[in-house]
């Protein structure tokens, strides 16, 4: 009863401090670059990279980087492309770490993948949440929420599903827990979640938070799979302990690094389209 009690407490502050700072630019902006800092250190941590004032450096210069850009100098033509180069390139890392994933008994860590992986992997990530939240050049925090609301109803619906239901393993050798039901349950309620966020968030309408719920659901559990073999290789059951009852910050913000450049890929062809 403790345990749950302090699991509870510890998501309740999690969830209020990211739900706050959506009402304010500046305060995402520090509370996503905490967490990303967090996150790298404790991936660092796993993939035993003893380069942590570097790959902060190469963080913070990425972060703040495409920030002032996209804010300051919208009008900037160099910055499109300049993200358009980023998005190929973190989602081709991420195509690979799929490919590692799926044909590879162990990620392959050697020294130049340790830095394209914290660069790419989880940098790009927290950069394309920032940039889903400044979509058009413009503050649109409800985007980067409702696609949170997506990660939460999807992570949680299949673990209950997968808990009730549960029969067929998805993906035993890194993650016994998971189930085909339970992934299919967490898409499900997703989909039925994605008219709720559109009714009430009037950002996209129901077909695009259709997509993206199927977008989060499907990249998102590839993201916590992609997370959770870096774990089993490095022999520990959470990526840290700043999060009583859940474990590490990466450990609730894998499944969102992992799907935001595929969401911002989305918001970028939606955008031409329209």
């Amino acid at each position: 009863m403790k345990e749950l009690l302090t699991r509870a407490i510890s998501g309740l502050l999690y969830v209020s401090l990211l739900i706050v700072s959506m009402y304010w630019q500046n305060a995402l902006l520090v509370v996503l670059f905490v967490f990303g800092l967090v996150s790298l250190a404790e991936f660092n941590k796993l993939i035993k990279l003893k380069a942590f004032p570097l790959t902060a450096i190469i963080f913070t210069a990425l972060y703040f980087g495409f920030w002032y850009w996209c804010m300051i100098h919208t009008s900037n033509t160099g910055t499109n492309e300049a993200i358009q180069i980023l998005l190929v390139i973190t989602i081709f890392v991420n195509l690979f770490l799929i490919k590692d994933l799926f044909t590879e008994k162990k990620i392959p860590l050697f020294e130049s993948k340790r830095y394209i992986a914290t660069t790419f992997y989880l940098s790009s990530g927290f950069v394309f949440m920032l940039l889903i939240a400044n979509y058009l050049n413009t503050f649109t925090p409800f985007l980067l929420l409702g696609s949170f609301i997506l990660v939460w109803v999807n992570d949680s619906f299949a673990y209950l599903v997968g808990k009730n239901f549960g029969r067929q393993k998805l993906f035993p050798s890194v993650s016994p827990k998971k189930t085909v039901e339970g992934f299919l349950g967490g898409l499900f309620f997703a989909c039925v979640s994605s008219y709720f966020i559109a009714t009430y968030t009037e950002t996209l309408g129901f077909t695009s938070w259709l997509i993206l719920a199927i977008i989060v659901s499907v990249f998102g559990t590839l993201g916590d799979l992609i997370e959770s073999k870096f774990k089993r290789q490095a022999d520990v059951k959470d990526s840290g302990v700043i999060m009583p009852g859940h474990g590490g910050l990466l450990d609730r913000l894998d499944s969102i690094i992992f799907a935001a450049p595929f969401i911002y890929l989305f918001l970028r062809i939606l955008s031409y389209v329209s």
